[in-house]
């Protein structure tokens, strides 16, 4: 439950569920409430105005023929009949109450009204009527109202018991109303689906901007996010695309400063490699024309620094097979011990120039400090995988990271004649980035040090 929540898109689904929900429920037992107070006001009206009626048909009438009248009115659903106080009444409210209250507005406020409390009681029976439910209970109202001539009139009468409704049985909350089992599934289903949409919607400009920031860190020159949408994700896709453009600037001033430096310096060091032509101590001419070939080397490789952190040249289709089988054959042409093993028969979207140089900086490394390069290549996992292992000495664990950084050199250098610019590795990296690769290190267990160089296969269907 915790990972889930861990999404901020399935933090706002649960929320917005759990409180459209609630406000809901609580909004249909609100409504239920005051449905239920409605229609007892409702059963209230309808019982007052039967007593008035009854009242007024009594009050005109002579105090003689009174019993006479009464006597028919079990057919109307109800019992009448004079009594002299109201001392058999039990539990009766002669105070107030919403019926009192009715009653008095209705007949005039020097009427004595007093309502027994309800009670259960038998069905009335009717004159020509067969009771043909006798065993069901009915809810009887005992009320007192006096007439105009101070004589007390006695009403018992006969109704239904309350609806489910009035009893918070069935209505919205009951088996067949609104929440029942299947419209509560329903119900439940049509706010998951919209809790969901709106999460979605909710989180989308996050996870295009997460998406953007991804793909920086390996495309710096992808096209800037579109600027549209609300207010606020307006104006952080306006800063981000802002961002990109200042680093884009800062990369491009760096890599032209780095390959006008370089570039520069060949000239001069050109001019001095001549100049030590003219030199007559022969011992310290070769000491003068090493140093100035190792000044040349890292000329040389500044530049093509410069070059791997360029991604301007073109993307293409390329047979990794093919590409690897020709830098192996320029690398033992040279007369480096180099061989070659596997195909894959996949096709990789890169810059040509590009990985052909990082390939042939690793084989050049591998054959330099190792004495030799033994080249593999598979296919795992619909990746590319390209291994190179030489039989040198190996790196210190804890330097296999630490090699890939720019001008990073080993305490010990790896070959009695020169420990390199340590510019080579930095430069493969930077080139395996820029295709969304990986390049890893490690120390084999027999001796010498193995080069993994992983690249995503192209697709096939952008393959044909």
């Amino acid at each position: 439950m915790r990972d889930f929540l861990g999404s901020i898109g399935n933090r706002i689904f649960v929320l917005l569920l759990a409180g459209i929900a609630v406000s809901i429920l609580a909004t249909t037992w609100l409504a239920g409430n005051e449905r239920r107070s409605s229609l007892r006001e409702l059963r209230l009206q309808h019982l007052a105005d039967r007593i008035e009626q009854i009242v007024q048909a009594v009050d005109d009438i002579p105090p003689e023929q009174r019993p006479i009248v009464l006597q028919a009115a079990s057919n109307f659903g109800f019992e009448a009949r004079m009594v002299e106080d109201m001392n058999d009444a039990v539990g009766t409210n002669t105070s107030t109450g919403p019926l009192i209250d009715m009653l008095q507005a209705r007949l005039g406020e020097d009427r004595k009204v007093a309502v027994q409390r309800e009670t259960e009681c038998p069905p009335l029976r009717r004159e020509g009527h067969d009771d043909d439910h006798g065993s069901r209970r009915e809810t009887c109202r005992v009320i007192y109202v006096s007439l105009h001539d101070q004589a007390l009139m006695r009403l018992r009468l006969h109704q239904p018991g309350e609806p489910p409704a009035l009893r918070g049985r069935g209505g919205p909350g009951g088996p067949g109303g609104l929440f029942g089992p299947q419209y509560l599934i329903l119900f439940l289903a049509l706010i998951a689906l919209l809790a969901w949409l709106v999460a979605r919607m909710a989180t989308r400009p996050i996870r295009q901007l997460a998406q953007a920031a991804s793909r920086l860190g390996s495309d710096i020159d992808h096209a800037p996010l579109a600027e549209t949408g609300p207010t606020e994700i307006r104006q952080a896709a306006h800063a981000f695309n802002a961002m990109q453009g200042r680093i884009r600037r800062q990369i491009q001033h760096r890599t032209h400063m780095l390959a006008a430096i370089t570039h520069d310096l060949q000239t001069p060091l050109t001019r001095m490699r001549l100049r030590l032509e003219k030199v007559t101590d022969a011992e310290l001419q070769q000491k003068l024309i090493d140093d100035l070939g190792v000044m040349h080397g890292m000329v040389r490789e500044g530049l093509e620094l410069a070059r791997s952190m360029d991604s301007s040249e073109k993307i293409q289709a390329l047979d990794i097979d093919s590409l690897l089988d020709s830098v192996c054959a320029d690398a033992a042409d040279a007369g480096q011990d180099v061989t070659l093993e596997g195909s894959t028969r996949a096709f990789v979207m890169a810059q040509p120039g590009a990985l052909r140089r990082c390939l042939t900086n690793l084989i050049d490394n591998a054959c330099k400090y190792g004495q030799l390069a033994r080249v593999s290549i598979a296919l795992e996992q619909q990746k590319i995988l390209i291994r190179i292992r030489d039989q040198g000495p190996g790196i210190p664990e804890d330097a296999l990271e630490a090699v890939f950084e720019p001008f990073y050199r080993l305490e010990a250098s790896r070959s009695r004649d020169t420990g390199g610019t340590g510019l080579g590795l930095t430069i493969a990296l930077n080139i395996v980035e820029n295709h969304h690769g990986h390049l890893r290190l490690r120390n084999l267990a027999e001796g010498g040090l193995e080069v993994a160089l992983e690249l995503p296969q192209m697709s096939p269907a952008k393959s044909r």
